[in-house]
């Protein structure tokens, strides 16, 4: 890798699949987008529209809910209507690293903010692309703190070195209160994972081949994340081929072209 990337960080991403990227995010804008989060699940709730963006609720937290927003897990499709989150992918020192991964033309297709509450289930192992069968790959993962990730909240665990990995076949999550869709991986030794504990505005930058999963909130306090899925621009989504159908949470929007910052219209 070129460009942007040290040297340091092109070891970490051809040697261990992810960059890691200490106080990446302002404090501000974490709490602007937990804030705005909030704003939107109870939108919802109380029957608004949040226009394309949904949400996702943790089933096994809804018995001890009080506000709509203690039983989200996920909000789906954030990165067009939503200028906050849109914002974040203008960000000229993102963008450099991303084009030295995936080339001048970059297209983001899917963003999710992440809650997991407290006794909220983690996700199995998994690699992102099994759920991307595009006609061409990697794509690149943005895992952006907006709270701590420690070991007893969830955070995420990666094996280093799984991003060389082909996709792997995968059985379904059989847990009662899996959220749909959930898949494992259990055709590999992960016995090399190593968990990434990160602070508030920490960025991790994965590949998609990178096998990683998260845990289950054991403690007292919720650990939120905001993530976005990018490729390069062209990339041609084959869900309907492979699936029969189009995954509702993607939404293609290009984000750069030759190497400049594309505005959204909307």
């Amino acid at each position: 890798m070129s460009g942007a990337l040290t040297p340091a960080m092109s070891e970490s991403w051809d040697r261990d699949g992810f960059i890691l990227l200490p106080g990446f995010a302002e404090s501000s804008l974490l709490e602007a987008m937990e804030a705005r989060v909030v704003e939107l699940v109870r939108a919802a709730a109380s029957g608004k529209s949040i226009g394309d963006a949904y949400v996702v609720k943790e089933t096994k937290l809804a018995a001890v809910a009080v506000e709509p927003e203690d039983e989200l897990a996920k909000l789906f499709r954030i990165h067009r209507d939503e200028k906050l989150f849109r914002d974040f992918l203008s960000n000229e020192a993102l963008l450099v690293v991303l084009e030295s991964l995936l080339g001048p033309d970059i297209d983001c297709f899917l963003s999710q903010f992440i809650a997991k509450r407290p006794g909220a289930l983690g996700q199995p192992w998994h690699q992102d692309s099994f759920y991307f069968p595009f006609d061409r790959g990697p794509q690149v993962g943005l895992w952006l703190a907006v709270t701590e990730a420690r070991r007893d909240n969830g955070p995420l665990w990666v094996v280093p070195g799984s991003q060389v990995e082909p996709i792997h076949e995968v059985v379904p999550d059989a847990r009662p209160d899996a959220l749909l869709g959930y898949v494992e991986i259990v055709d590999y030794d992960t016995s090399g994972e190593i968990p990434v504990l990160m602070q508030p505005g920490d960025l991790l930058v994965f590949h998609s081949h990178l096998f990683h999963r998260s845990t289950d909130n054991t403690s007292d306090i919720s650990r939120l994340a905001m993530v976005y899925h990018l490729a390069s621009g062209g990339t041609v989504d084959q869900s309907q081929e492979r699936w029969g159908y189009t995954p509702p949470n993607t939404d293609w929007l290009p984000v750069r072209r030759d190497g400049r910052s594309v505005r959204a219209d909307r």
